[in-house]
């Protein structure tokens, strides 16, 4: 014998009764706030959270007082009610009460069709979901009998052994313990928990009477909303189906409707159009009242309307944006409301093209998800056909093992970028953030065969040269084929929304740029000046590739000034057409910073072509590739390293900066270069650079006769360089924290390698994420603390930024933002995203003044 709840266990919800989205549920404080407003809802009751835990416990209430609340012989539904509607639930259980003897009753007045089929429809959901039996032997017949509602009344007999129960009360109290014991179920819990539930969640419920939309007059059920889910827009969209019938079932009028007037058919404002305004008007207090868009579900009976449920109306990225902002114009909520209810991760699926979410996807390969967005190409498997591809106008997937420096130009020629090595902050992942180009690194499952051109998936298909795939960058998944798209759209309520987040974030932001094209679309993304531009990946295009090579194989300082002196007004263009794009925001230029080595060619017929241009023997150039050669390169002869032992390389870039900043200023602004030695790791090094760029800048000032200003800083990306910045900061006017190479020296791990085994250590608890795809708070970010707190305490009006990948992520920003730094620098299209977080945290964590 169960124990009985001998306490009121239900609330029966009326405008005053005390329920509350804590001890009830969403889902119950909904339909409260919807009889506050006068909706007409059915006569509803409510189960709290520790009732239901009692109930999963085996202590089940007094179910025949809960039927009480709703008059003689009622037919109820029970849905769920969890704090958080996301969280998910039981489905909900209709008709319960449904017996033989209101099978009878409704036989009368509905006719014995449509009984028997609300009869059998119980039944099926009762034995599928509470008496968890085979669903497959409850399956409805399309035109429903009494035949076959004996045959499935006899099943269910011959399932369990005992006649279907006829207790109304039973029934309920049935449902009740089902439904609680689902919620508390292992499985349940942590499919919750997956989407942020807390471990101890609650669950209410709703005992609800049915509305069932079924009569001789005007009948049926449907749900409307007032906006398109796609678009935002404001459009009645839904379903409705009439299931108006004759007393006898011989005169019948059924089917799906339009829900407002429509060429192609009858709809149910031509039908009802009383019902009709009256849901418009309820949908309007809705949105005046409850502050939100909702999708309303309802029933009609004999022309009186039912408002069964009111939900929040479903939503695209797109349309959660423009919903929104129309909420705030019209005054429904302010701006900053508008603002944080709009996840900043949510308008990627705005800022670049995703696959349409009704396309049909093959995928044939899985891999890190390193940039966001879809594209669709031809396979190409070089840099060279990736431009030959664009020169005809044909879009291509770049497909590479892993891509170097030297696949710049094909990666600017390419629609989507796709590598079978590699991580986050690898090669091809950080340029293709910076180009706004779908990327899918550490593809490892499949084969690459450059010189057959052949992609082999793990399942053994292949694809060739020329086959067309498609990159999904979000959630990394190669698909075969052309996949249908959906284009960006960045309409004015994108950039009014960002607008308003600009007025309350408190952190600058600026965006890394390496090329005109990055430039202005950093400018258009409203960033706040260039907080990195590299400088080495403007030697990449083929007249200057040359030159560069031609200076690796100079023999002498003079032979080496020589070539350089051919790529100086080469730089000086670049930089004028970076300040005059980015004219009166700041600059931030990086000297050269990668071993020479990634200049020269590694295969043989490459280096056979070298040695012919050059005209040198082809000994000799794979002598100097040999010498150039380094174990480590990452660590080894490159950034300031290099520009102390081959100084000509940064004065040329310094006179370069220099001199387009005279050529800048006089057609514009005044311009102040920001010029920042890279990888840095004692002051000393600082002190070799700032002498001959000092040298360099007041060379220019006499030659030109015009005065200038620059801001000399530090990269620190080294861990010495956070011990030691107190002594660095000394000759530094800011220091901008590289968080990928801080990562990958802290930890001892190759950026571009760890992808191969990063899931398995995320999975088994080693790291609780990937440190280059998350900033290290613990670790790296206890470096990049102490780095600010030295530098400060030597120069208090240092600049502090961070300027790796990580500068993307909402939880870096609130770790710069908590210590005090100035701002971040992230890649163009991270920029909104970053903007809209920036906006988040100040709203929900103001500073307070010193």
């Amino acid at each position: 014998m169960q124990k009985i709840v001998t306490l009121k266990p239900f609330v029966h919800i009326t405008s005053s009764a005390p329920i509350a989205v804590e001890t009830h549920g969403g889902r119950a404080k909904c339909l409260q706030r919807l009889i506050r407003l006068g909706l007409p809802v059915p006569t509803t009751v409510a189960l709290s959270f520790e009732t239901v835990h009692r109930i999963a416990a085996g202590a089940l209430p007094d179910t025949r007082s809960i039927l009480n609340e709703f008059g003689a012989a009622p037919l109820v539904s029970v849905r769920p009610s969890s704090e958080d509607p996301d969280w998910g639930g039981p489905g909900a259980i209709l008709n319960i009460g449904m017996n033989d003897d209101r099978h009878a009753a409704l036989s009368e007045t509905l006719g014995a069709r449509a009984a028997t089929k609300l009869y059998l429809r119980f039944i099926q959901a009762y034995a599928v979901h509470v008496a968890r039996l085979d669903p497959d032997m409850f399956d409805v017949p399309e035109a429903p009998d009494a035949t076959a509602l004996r045959h499935v009344m006899d099943i269910y007999a011959e399932e369990t052994d005992e006649a279907f129960p006829q207790d109304p009360a039973a029934q309920l109290a049935e449902v009740l313990r089902s439904m609680a014991r689902a919620w508390e179920g292992t499985t349940a819990r942590l499919l919750r928990q997956a989407k942020g539930a807390p471990a101890d969640a609650g669950l209410g419920l709703v005992v609800q009477r049915m509305a069932l939309g079924l009569g001789p007059a005007e009948s049926g059920a449907g749900v409307m909303q007032f906006v398109d889910s796609a678009t935002g827009r404001r459009q009645i969209t839904g379903r409705y189906r009439s299931q108006s019938q004759s007393r006898d079932a011989l005169k019948k009028r059924k089917g799906a409707l339009y829900l407002t007037r429509d060429p192609r058919g009858e709809s149910l404002e031509d039908r009802c159009p009383e019902v009709f305004a009256e849901l418009v008007r309820h949908g309007e207090t809705c949105r005046e009242k409850l502050r939100e868009e909702m999708q309303l579900e309802f029933t009609i009976e004999a022309g009186e309307l039912r408002v069964l449920d009111a939900l929040r109306a479903p939503r695209s990225g797109r349309a959660a944006v423009r919903i929104a902002v129309s909420l705030a114009e019209d005054g429904v909520i302010p701006r900053e409301e508008a603002v944080l209810r709009i996840e900043p991760r949510a308008l990627t699926e705005l800022l670049h093209p995703q696959i349409d979410p009704e396309a049909k996807r093959d995928m044939v390969a899985r891999g890190i998800p390193a940039s966001p967005g879809a594209a669709r190409g031809k396979i190409v498997f070089s840099a060279t056909a990736a431009q030959a591809s664009e020169s005809r106008d044909e879009p291509c997937i770049l497909v590479r093992r892993e891509t170097a420096p030297e696949d710049i130009r094909g990666m600017h020629a390419a629609h989507g970028i796709l590598t079978e090595r590699g991580g986050m902050t690898s090669h091809a992942a950080v340029i293709a953030r910076g180009l706004g180009l779908p990327c899918v690194v550490g593809v490892s499952g499949v084969a690459i065969d450059d010189r057959k051109k052949v992609l082999t998936t793990a399942e053994g298909r292949s694809f060739r040269e020329g086959d067309e795939i498609t990159l999904d960058g979000g959630t990394g998944e190669v698909l075969a084929g052309a996949v249908p798209m959906l284009e960006p759209s960045l309409d004015e309520t994108f950039q009014e929304l960002l607008s308003w987040a600009d007025a309350v974030r408190d952190i600058g932001i600026r965006a890394n740029a390496d090329s005109p094209s990055e430039a202005r679309l950093a400018r258009s993304f409203r960033a706040q000046g260039i907080g990195l531009c590299r400088t080495e990946h403007m030697f990449f295009e083929d007249d200057r590739l040359t030159v560069m090579r031609e200076m690796i194989f100079a023999d002498t300082p003079e032979d080496r000034q020589a070539t350089l002196d051919q790529l100086l007004p080469m730089q000086r263009a670049d930089f004028v057409e970076l300040f005059e794009i980015m004219q009166g925001l700041p600059v931030c230029i990086r000297l050269f910073d990668p071993p020479l080595h990634e200049f020269l060619p590694s295969e043989r017929s490459a280096m056979r072509d070298l040695a012919e241009s050059l005209d040198l023997p082809i000994a000799e150039v794979t002598r100097r590739v040999d010498q150039l050669s380094e174990f480590n390169p990452m660590l080894g002869m490159r950034g300031v390293r290099l520009g102390i032992t081959v100084p000509e390389i940064y004065e040329m870039q310094a006179r370069a900066i220099f001199e387009a900043t005279v050529e800048a200023s006089r057609r514009g602004d005044p311009v102040v270069p920001e010029i920042m030695i890279p990888l840095v790791s004692a002051n000393r090094e600082v002190e070799l650079v700032k002498t001959r760029i000092d040298g360099v800048a007041a060379a220019v000032r006499n030659q030109t006769g015009a005065e200038f200003d620059y801001r000399l800083g530090v990269m620190a990306e080294t861990p010495r360089a956070c011990l030691r910045a107190d002594e660095i900061a000394q000759h530094a006017t800011f220091l901008s924290f590289g968080t990928n190479d801080l990562t990958q020296m802290t930890y001892g791990l190759s950026r571009d390698d760890a992808g191969r085994f990063m899931s398995d250590y995320v999975n088994q608890g080693v790291f609780a994420e990937d440190p280059f795809h998350m900033l290290d708070v613990d670790g790296v970010g206890e470096l990049l603390k102490m780095g600010a707190e030295r530098a400060r305490a030597t120069m208090p009006d240092i600049v502090l930024s961070i300027c790796g990948e990580h500068a993307g992520n909402t939880e870096s920003i609130a770790f710069c933002r908590a210590a005090g730094f100035d701002y971040v620098s992230c890649s163009p299209f991270r920029v909104p995203v970053v903007r809209l977080a920036a906006a988040h945290l100040a709203l929900r964590a103001p500073r307070t003044a010193d």
